[in-house]
């Protein structure tokens, strides 16, 4: 069923809301967004899957080169046999002193690893080999050395069974050369063993006798000091010494605190000089007299105290008679000389207590002074003995260490000579070498490793590809791009030699037909103004796009939607689109170029209805020329009158400066971009051409696009359609 539209959508303006068309900046700064996107590092899967399923030969290729190489390899290579053996952690004897020799658990395994495959080792082995009277031949490569033979070790967690694995040319070599590592193994660490031991006793013995040297000299030391100090002696000297050295601080004290009061005697001494009152006087005589110490002090304070009453009574006398006799008076006169007398006495007592005080100070500071000194001698007594007895204890202490640490070294080396006549291996053999069998886990690896060599050369050599491929490969990838300026897609059509009919019947032609219905609905309300785009160029950037097909197909279907079209096969260089509607290649649109007035007579019709068709013409020289010319303009203005759409096939922008040139005189122009065949940079740069002859982009349209990829959605539904549709696509 044909879904046709009226003839009056193309004739009559459309009064309601349109999307509007792209104006030319607005579409170049889309372009150069999405081209800047070019040269990113940013891996496409879409296209990696893409080009995985259209080369899906290159991975199967290189797998089986890599296959075939490695069994060239494996061909040639020398036969391999295995032989296993075990080891494991034995028992230990406990000694009390745990004289024995230890392994670190954590590094056991690595280290008898690296010792089993170290060259001493191998050495020893083919040493015990060679000895041996099983006449073995050892095989030997072509310098004459003996050939290697591989050794793996493993360990089961938490097992204390090491498990040896001996991979090499000959069964029989091979299971003896593993027999006679583990013995060589064995026997190199008993050689170690005993080569440690005996450096480790002499070093101990030696210590024993440096010990036992240092221990005589300390004890001849304290037997010396012994002779010449007695202890006892000392001890009871120092208590003495200490309980005399305290009595006299004691003593010392007291002369101390006598000083004292004999010092302040002597003050009040001095103050009964100052104080000439009887009372006064006498009170400070007092006070000095009674500091005095001995009898002879106590008569001077009698005898003071008696001539001091006598001195009162005097006093007092006079004072009595004075009150009725005058100073003159002969019992006055003698009074005056009683008293006279008595202060002379009182002086004279005076001298004698001062003279007696200053001789006992002297003699209490004499005896100061003796017990000082006597204090100094026995404090260095004291100090003397204290120091000996320390020595004493210090040298006592000193021979206690040494014979304790003579004593431990002693038994150290009495044990350890018992301990190393013990054999404290602590690794046996516990399976010896099996029979060899012969092993394919080298060719297995070679196999395996080829294998995925193969795979990553060939999905490496794909995944290069897309990094570097600039081709479309997907209506996707071309809006990445280019932006959100594809107005359509045209899928595949599998036809011979790549034509594609302007209808088609089968199972799939509704694809092609609702393709292009899509496209013609792009171009009705691609305008928001009734000013739609009447002269439309269709372009590609390169031959081989598929221009012709779109602009012929494109044409078709505005036809059948009632439009009256004029498709143009402006491409004088080599235009082919008379061939695909079965028309005649001449006169055409060569000739129009130079007389226009003859356009009617070049228009042909075909079995479309409302469709006409301007064929390119003959061959004519320098082509680009002629369509600078005025009878162009003509053209176009008159197709522009007389129809709702012409639509010009041109060359390719790169094969001549023809589409540029009328991509500027038209309304819009349509680039054609074809899947897995269009370079984004050749896109980009046509794009670029047109733009900068001020050329009207309306979008662009990705041409054989792949109806069976993934990304591929539209139209793929065919229960939609009957029978009578599909015919009528």
């Amino acid at each position: 069923m044909n879904h046709q539209e009226p003839a009056s959508a193309f004739s009559m303006g459309m009064t309601r809301p349109r999307l509007r068309s792209v104006p030319l900046p607005e579409f170049s700064s889309g372009l150069a967004g999405g081209m800047d996107n070019l040269g990113g590092s940013k891996f496409n899967f879409q296209k990696f899957r893409l080009l995985l399923v259209q080369y899906w030969w290159v991975p199967m290729a290189t797998l089986l080169i890599s296959m075939l190489v490695a069994g060239v390899q494996v061909w040639h290579q020398r036969a391999t046999y295995f032989s296993v053996g075990s080891m494991w952690e034995t028992m230990k004897l406990q000694l009390p002193d745990g004289s024995q020799f230890n392994e670190s658990a954590e590094d056991l395994p690595g280290t008898q690893s690296d010792l089993l495959r170290s060259a001493l080792i191998k050495d020893r082995a083919l040493a015990k080999l060679r000895a041996a009277s099983n006449n073995l031949a050892i095989p030997v490569d072509l310098h004459g050395g003996p050939l290697p033979v591989d050794l793996r070790l493993s360990q089961t967690t938490k097992s204390a069974v090491f498990t040896l694995q001996a991979i090499g040319p000959q069964p029989a070599y091979t299971q003896a050369y593993l027999e006679a590592l583990m013995e060589a193994y064995l026997e190199y660490k008993a050689d170690i063993r005993k080569q440690i031991s005996g450096d480790t006793l002499a070093s101990i013995v030696k210590q024993v006798q440096l010990t036992a040297e240092e221990l005589k000299n300390q004890q001849e030391v304290l037997t010396e000091f012994a002779h010449t100090n007695n202890l006892a002696i000392l001890q009871e000297e120092g208590a003495v010494a200490g309980g005399y050295l305290t009595k006299l601080k004691t003593q010392l004290s007291d002369l101390q605190s006598e000083e004292g009061m004999l010092e302040a005697a002597a003050g009040n001494l001095a103050g009964t000089v100052a104080d000439r009152s009887q009372t006064n006087q006498m009170a400070h005589e007092l006070e000095a007299l009674i500091s005095l110490h001995g009898a002879e002090a106590a008569g001077l304070v009698t005898a003071l105290q008696n001539q001091f009453k006598e001195l009162d009574m005097l006093t007092l006398e006079r004072a009595k008679f004075s009150v009725n006799l005058r100073a003159q008076h002969p019992k006055m006169q003698q009074l005056d000389a009683e008293i006279e007398r008595a202060q002379h006495e009182l002086d004279i007592f005076h001298r004698q207590s001062s003279e007696q005080l200053s001789a006992s100070l002297e003699t209490t500071r004499m005896r100061m002074a003796n017990v000082q000194n006597a204090i100094k001698d026995w404090e260095a007594r004291v100090v003397d003995a204290n120091t000996r007895i320390a020595e004493s204890e210090r040298l006592k202490t000193s021979v206690t260490r040494s014979q304790g640490e003579y004593d431990r070294l002693a038994a150290l080396a009495q044990n350890f000579k018992i301990s190393r006549n013990f054999d404290q291996e602590t690794l046996a053999i516990l399976e010896h070498a099996s029979p060899a069998r012969r092993s394919y886990g080298a060719m297995k690896q070679l196999l395996a490793s080829a294998a995925v060599v193969g795979l990553c050369l060939g999905f490496g050599g794909i995944a290069l590809l897309t990094v570097r491929d600039e081709k479309f490969g997907s209506i996707s990838e071309v809006r990445e791009k280019l932006g959100d300026n594809v107005i359509a897609q045209v899928p595949e059509w599998p036809q011979a030699n790549g034509q594609l009919p302007l209808s088609a019947n089968g199972e799939l032609s509704h694809i092609f037909a609702e393709s292009y219905r899509s496209l013609r609905s792009a171009l009705l309300f691609l305008v928001e103004s009734p000013q739609r785009p009447k002269l439309i160029l269709i372009t590609s950037a390169l031959p081989n796009e598929g221009k012709s097909t779109v602009a012929a197909n494109l044409a078709h279907t505005l036809a059948l939607g009632g439009a009256r079209v004029l498709l143009v096969d402006a491409d004088l260089r080599r235009g082919t689109l008379h061939e695909r509607l079965n028309l005649n290649s001449a006169p055409g649109f060569s000739h129009l170029l130079n007389h226009p007035a003859d356009a009617d007579k070049m228009i042909q019709t075909s079995s479309v209805p409302n469709l006409s068709f301007i064929a390119s013409g003959s061959r004519v020289a320098n082509p680009g020329d002629q369509l600078l010319g005025v009878a162009l303009d003509e053209l176009l203005a008159g197709w522009r009158a007389a129809y709702d759409y012409v639509l010009i096939d041109s060359c390719p922008v790169f094969a001549a400066d023809d589409a540029a040139t009328l991509a500027a005189k038209v309304d819009g122009t349509l680039l054609v971009v074809r899947s897995r065949f269009s370079s984004a940079r050749q896109v980009k740069e046509a794009l670029d051409i047109l733009c900068h002859r001020r050329a009207n982009v309306l979008g662009v349209v990705f041409n054989r696009a792949d109806t069976s990829s993934p990304y591929y959605d539209g139209y793929k539904y065919s229960k939609y359609y009957t029978a009578a549709d599909m015919a009528a696509a």
